[in-house]
């Protein structure tokens, strides 16, 4: 579940917050209290809203920011491969979901979205689409240190106003991305995957590395390694 509190319509209203409320209505249904477990038309669980209603401020900030990534003069195409990268690059199942779900909505075929995660041995992204996809590992995964030959390329295609709209929405949906995993709402709410997978019943504490290495000084083990040390050494 969400790591925090989750806030209900009736908190909203007390609070008088009419920005979170139009957005519960416009998701969730008129009237409706998306804590009680009603999803939004996408399948989310809606956990985002009624995590990020907590803090009027905040709340306010991330919807404009919503409004100004959609409001850029950079080719809509162009603008969901960075978001979408974003979300697989950082790991969030749920900003790479719904960016795959707008990626849809612009017509990009099926087999071209699915072929985002690994752009890299593709053939079916222009040149400007995987310079695209190139600088948004570069701001995701290699922390904004950027190859001039992949800046070239995108300056080939795009004015500078419009790289810096794809920066500025990439780094964001890097954010929420990373905000989306550390919160644990909407499709990020998973367990880790990398936990310790319990030893057979009867193992106890005992040494693994004892069982490798000195396994390997005694008895035939031992023999066997004398054996090919001795073969290299005379070879």
């Amino acid at each position: 579940m969400p790591r925090l509190r989750q806030v209900t319509r009736a908190e909203l209203e007390r609070k008088g917050d009419e920005l979170a409320l139009f957005f519960y209505d416009r998701l969730f249904g008129e009237d409706a209290d998306p804590t009680e477990g009603r999803p939004t038309a996408t399948g989310s669980p809606g956990t985002w809203w009624t995590t990020f209603a907590l803090d009027r401020a905040i709340f306010k900030h991330c919807v404009r920011g919503f409004q100004v990534y959609r409001g850029v003069s950079l080719d809509p195409l162009l603008r969901e491969l960075g978001q979408t990268r974003a979300g697989w690059a950082r790991g969030s199942q749920f900003v790479f979901s719904q960016h795959c779900k707008q990626m849809r909505a612009l017509g990009v075929p099926e087999d071209k979205i699915r072929a985002v995660a690994h752009w890299e041995v593709s053939d079916l992204f222009d040149e400007v689409e995987r310079a695209v996809l190139a600088y948004a590992d570069a701001l995701v995964l290699n922390g904004g240190r950027v190859h001039d030959e992949v800046f070239a390329t995108l300056q080939k295609h795009l004015p500078d106003e419009q790289i810096l709209e794809l920066t500025y929405v990439t780094c964001l949906y890097e954010m929420h991305a990373t905000m989306a995993r550390a919160l644990r709402v909407e499709f990020d709410d998973r367990d880790d995957p990398v936990v310790e997978v319990p030893a057979p019943e009867g193992y106890g504490a005992r040494d693994i590395a004892d069982d490798i290495a000195g396994g390997a000084t005694s008895g035939t083990a031992g023999n066997a390694a004398g054996g090919a040390a001795g073969g290299a050494a005379g070879g």
